[in-house]
């Protein structure tokens, strides 16, 4: 058998009939109105293929697979009807991405080929996401965590907001896969253009000090030196948008100077130019308090939606214990709660802020076997996990 099926038509003879003819075929489901079909979609999935009949009560099929496409977005999309309506198939085609559109009756060949071409732009779907999603995310990520150890200052603001932004996505519901892809990558190389920049720029930059006025023309073009190496990466382009605008206000005020301002500006840009500045404020000693407060003293710079939701964020603090561990009791999703050092302090290798990932574990063992490390590590462990 290959793939599941789910039908949706209330009459429970069309149904029986597809139970039939489809036995021994595919892995069939079914349901009698397009609330049973989202019920399905939702504790039954993921199904590879929905059919919808359009004539319903309540919900009809294009209603119904509508909110099957936000419901399950992978889910290859069918509609089956006895009305031939040409606004019916233009309705169901735009409003719920409709595959194909097939009418009744529908010979068995037909409906077999069209579930078979389903289930293939199915596994095309999903292979470009598992594609996207393990082996581009993956590589990015091995390539900045490696970046950020060899120089933890030029890209290691980047890192440490990454849970930030995760939590900023959850918080303003773009949280499907996709999107917040989009937007950790974005976080991930924000910082990619540091690299290039004078390490005594950098330097200063990074701990707030003043810079003259070629410095900070220089510090300036980090964004725009990174967008000019991630927008020829395909399927970054989104990214490499939001990196370019990671400095620019929501007033419009900042990098690059053009017209744009509010949200105009890509979401990803105003996420970072909120969580990177507060990023700053606590690397300079502030406390997070003090630097939400820092924040707000420059409202207009910020998304006022985002501020808010961010300043929900910082308030469920409390959700971390803060304990001080040896090396052999750390693990991953750890957050790093101050600098680690050698053991003789001579060398920092994790800026506070990082999550502890399994590069970084290794990256501390062998620091460990050759140099040793400053123990106690102080970290922060979300309360919701259990070691």
């Amino acid at each position: 058998m290959d793939g599941r099926i789910l039908f949706v038509d209330d009459d429970p003879n069309i149904l029986e009939g597809y139970r039939r003819l489809l036995r021994g075929r595919f892995l069939l489901e079914t349901a009698a109105d397009g609330h049973e079909g989202l019920a399905a979609l939702q504790h039954k999935g993921p199904f590879e293929v929905v059919v919808s009949d359009f004539r319903m009560p309540i919900m009809d099929g294009i209603q119904f697979l509508t909110q099957a496409r936000a419901l399950a977005p992978d889910t290859v999309r069918i509609m089956l009807t006895g009305f031939a309506e040409i606004q019916t198939a233009i309705e169901a085609v735009n409003e719920g991405n409709i595959f194909r559109f097939l009418t009744k009756p529908c010979p068995t060949e037909t409906l077999l080929r069209a579930l078979q071409d389903g289930i293939r732009q199915y596994q095309l779907i999903t292979a470009e996401r598992e594609l996207l999603d393990k082996t581009l995310k993956g590589s990015i990520q091995a390539l900045t965590e490696i970046l950020s150890l060899l120089n933890p200052e030029a890209l290691g603001r980047g890192t440490r907001v990454i849970r930030y932004v995760r939590e900023l996505a959850e918080k303003i519901e773009k949280d499907r896969p996709e999107e917040l892809w989009e937007l950790e990558t974005a976080a991930m190389l924000s910082q990619i253009g540091c690299i290039l920049l004078p390490p005594a720029t950098l330097e200063k930059a990074l701990a707030g000090e003043p810079l003259s006025g070629e410095e900070k023309q220089i510090f300036q073009m980090h964004p725009s030196i990174a967008f000019s190496v991630i927008h020829q990466i395909p399927r970054l382009e989104n990214i490499a948008d939001s990196v370019l605008y990671q400095a620019k206000g929501y007033d419009g005020s900042g990098i690059p100077l053009d017209t744009r301002q509010g949200e105009e500006i890509p979401l990803g840009a105003r996420i970072l130019r909120l969580v990177l500045d507060f990023d700053d404020y606590v690397v300079r000693g502030l406390t997070r308090g003090q630097a939400l407060v820092q924040l707000k003293k420059n409202l207009d710079a910020y998304d006022p939606f985002l501020l808010g939701a961010f300043e929900l964020i910082l308030g469920m603090e409390a959700r971390f214990d803060f304990q001080a561990l040896s090396m052999d009791e750390l693990k991953e999703k750890m957050i790093v709660a101050e600098d680690i050092f050698t053991k003789d302090r001579s060398r920092k290798l994790i800026s506070k802020g990082y999550e502890i990932t399994r590069s970084i574990l290794g990256h501390l063992e062998k620091y460990q076997q050759i140099y040793g490390i400053a123990e106690p590590v102080k970290v922060m462990i979300p309360l919701k996990l259990s070691y």
